[in-house]
């Protein structure tokens, strides 16, 4: 009995121990990143992350009417939530999923309740969910920040769907998710996968990949900011690939979407090139804030890259210039937006790794 008892205290202290780790931060960094740039450097107290009832509790003074937050807000930040939101323009008071916003906080606060049983971060986490079912357009999708169109720029459909997926998959972590929110959950999940289906682009009757924005009414490619054009997009579209792979019982038409995908992948990839940053030279910067520069080199060791952006009709990796001129170098970019925009990238591999794998299983 003694024996019992002393194990039982040991299970409670370790459960204590363990309940007290810091919950993840990390997918607040791209709004940390943001909010930095956007307000310089300030010398402010910041929650350390095992304080996390006071990062939560951040979260929720944040939290709008309409159950979303105002995106690029530094959430471990020791400010008045009040003041900070008075201090912005009002449009940027509003609630967006732009730049991993709103599903990053009701992980955040689901994961916290989990540890506390505090309902107060549990009903601030159904509230966000209930923004994210509001927001989504009869058509499927959901709004970005730069263009009232549909958008998979900035993982806003990746970042919700993978929520809703996590879900209805029966993650622990939205366990109180009750069966009534389950069900319109499990709706908007199939309408933006029905979505994602329809605007997979077709060159010549082969599906592709996809765009990073797309018309409400026709759903056909469109521009976001001047130098974001219509466009498949490498990027976006790994991500879309990704989510789909993570689906346990596919439907043909998407497993057919993803096997087209990573076709589009396999025969786009850019191989023996990389890009660099290098330094420019002293009086040649056109600005005298740019130091540095980016340049495509040469190195047959190097990892399969893609533009960020290619071509509807023939998959031609092209550039925009911040006035939206469209070229094919990226010495042809002005070197503000040839440092300041990513337009190469490794995104394709983690499809292209894990193609082989998810092919096996839904073949079994």
């Amino acid at each position: 009995m003694k024996k019992t008892i002393i194990a039982l205290a040991m299970s409670l202290a370790a459960f204590s121990a363990g309940a007290q780790q810091p919950v993840p931060t990390g997918r607040f960094a791209d709004a940390v990143n943001h909010w930095n740039k956007e307000h310089g450097a300030q010398a402010y107290e910041r929650y350390k992350p095992d304080q996390f009832r006071e990062i939560a509790g951040n979260i929720v003074a944040y939290q709008n009417a309409d159950g979303g937050w105002p995106k690029n807000l530094d959430m471990l930040a020791r400010l008045d939530p009040d003041s900070v939101k008075a201090a912005l323009k009002p449009r940027h008071r509003l609630s967006t999923l732009d730049n991993a916003n709103v599903y990053t906080q009701v992980e955040y606060l689901s994961n916290v309740y989990a540890l506390t049983g505090d309902t107060l971060f549990r009903n601030s986490a159904r509230r966000g969910m209930e923004y994210m079912l509001a927001a989504q357009y009869p058509n499927g999708g959901w709004r970005g920040w730069d263009a009232d169109a549909v958008t998979f720029n900035d993982g806003i459909i990746y970042g919700v769907l993978s929520m809703w997926n996590e879900v209805l998959s029966g993650k622990s972590l939205y366990t109180w998710v009750d069966d009534s929110l389950k069900s319109r959950i499990r709706a908007s999940w199939d309408r933006g996968i029905e979505l994602i289906l329809k605007t997979q682009w077709v060159q010549d009757g082969v599906r592709t990949v996809w765009a990073q924005q797309y018309d409400h009414e026709t759903l056909q490619p469109v521009k976001a900011r001047a130098y974001e054009l219509p466009a498949l997009s490498a990027g976006e579209s790994a991500d879309i690939t990704m989510l789909l792979m993570r689906i346990k019982k596919p439907s043909p038409e998407v497993v057919e979407a993803v096997k087209a995908a990573a076709a589009w992948f396999d025969r786009t990839k850019i191989t023996g090139k990389k890009v660099v940053t290098v330094a420019v030279p002293e009086g040649l910067e056109e600005d005298r804030k740019i130091k540095r520069d980016r340049v495509v080199v040469d190195d047959p060791g190097a990892a399969p890259m893609w533009p960020r952006y290619s071509e509807l009709a023939d998959n031609r990796p092209f550039f925009a210039t911040r006035e939206g001129v469209k070229v094919y170098d990226l010495r042809e970019v002005p070197a503000e937006r040839r440092v300041g925009y990513s337009w190469y990238g490794t995104w394709g591999n983690k499809v292209l790794k894990k193609y082989p794998e998810w092919l096996r299983r839904i073949e079994k």
